[in-house]
């Protein structure tokens, strides 16, 4: 028979976190997700229009537009780093997807004749196939894209600029390139393929909208990424202690340009959807819009200090913006109040989640 002094010691206190730190609350997301869930719930009862079917397909239309860039945006986040030009990006990857789809539809236009054109028949090779015109268009549009996330990467991981002044800079030049490319008058899809894209960028897929699919689509994909392989391991890390993640052997330079890649990719590609639902490319489409792209990571939990965030959080903060931006609507609120709303809400979560850090 055991003695009392030969007992077990048992510490009640390891291994318990307090119910502010477990379950939902374990993060930002999980706050930030109840406070949707009541946000909800309100406006069911201020609003009989709200939970209408009609509504939430807006809704989840409005939101999409934005969550895109917002997943490639907090990639970056995890990082440390910041990405201020994918307003400019989701512009200039509108437009050149919109002229590009124009000039290869008109083969006798100048500037795209050269390019495509069949001389035995006079005919292009490109408009022969159908759809062709379409993915070219595209790709050129993601091209662009791809272009500036290897000048950011470049700039920020192998020149060691800062990443706030790298993509400020950035952000201007892209605005302005595209500007030069349009006059200022930016650019409508044309062409036979024009309905394609319409339909591809803008309409309803199984009851659902098309840009809605393709968000839940990259979101998991995002997650997978993140959470169940080798460079999702390396993006946590590089956030987490940069030197540290150098010393034991992860390649921090390319991981860095991947990361601002993936984010220029992914403006780019929510540039050319939006453009596909006003059915044109303005010049100044998505001015200023990387605030509430930054705006939405934040409020969904990514920390700006690196080593936090996940496409949950993204999507959830995107979703929370656009609610109470409906929600303005419905209530015949005066629409400047969400810009004001927006920034008490960043405010908010970030407090709750420092009192929350403190308390743990």
């Amino acid at each position: 028979m055991a003695t009392p002094l030969e007992s077990p010691i048992i510490f009640t206190n390891i291994g318990k976190a307090r119910w502010w730190r477990s379950g939902i609350f374990a993060s930002q997301t999980g706050y930030v997700l109840l406070a949707l869930v009541a946000l909800f719930v309100v406006m069911h009862f201020a609003s009989p229009y709200f939970l209408t079917e009609g509504n939430m397909q807006n809704v989840a239309k409005n939101f999409s537009f934005i969550a895109i860039a917002t997943l490639g945006v907090t990639l970056v986040i995890i990082t440390g780093g910041i990405d201020l030009s994918v307003g400019s990006m989701m512009c200039f990857s509108a437009i050149i997807t919109s002229m590009i789809m124009t000039h290869l539809s008109t083969p006798g236009m100048a500037g795209a004749e050269w390019f495509v054109h069949l001389a035995a028949d006079g005919k292009t090779v490109i408009a022969s196939v159908p759809g062709a015109i379409l993915l070219v268009s595209v790709l050129a549009g993601l091209g662009v894209a791809l272009v500036v996330g290897l000048v950011n990467g470049f700039c920020i991981a192998v020149l060691e600029l800062s990443p706030f002044v790298t993509t400020l800079g950035m952000l201007s030049i892209v605005r302005g390139l595209g500007y030069v490319v349009t006059n200022g008058r930016g650019s409508f899809p044309g062409g036979p393929e024009a309905d394609y894209f319409y339909a591809l960028t803008s309409g309803i897929v199984f009851g659902m909208p098309a840009p809605f699919i393709y968000l839940v689509v990259l979101g998991v994909a995002m997650a997978v990424v993140l959470h169940h392989t080798g460079f999702g391991r390396h993006v946590f890390a590089l956030g987490g202690n940069e030197r540290a993640a150098a010393l034991t052997g992860i390649p921090v330079v390319r991981v860095k340009i991947e990361v601002y890649v993936i984010c220029a990719l992914a403006a780019g590609l929510q540039g050319i959807i939006v453009s596909g639902w006003l059915g044109s490319a303005p010049a100044n489409m998505a001015t200023s819009y990387e605030l509430n792209v930054i705006a939405a990571a934040v409020i969904g939990g990514a920390n700006l200090a690196g080593g936090i965030g996940g496409p949950l959080g993204a999507i959830v903060g995107c979703m929370l913006l656009e609610v109470i931006r409906n929600g303005l609507v419905l209530a015949q609120v005066n629409s400047y109040w969400q810009q004001a709303l927006v920034g008490v809400i960043i405010i908010v979560a970030v407090l709750i989640d420092r009192i929350r850090s403190r308390l743990g």
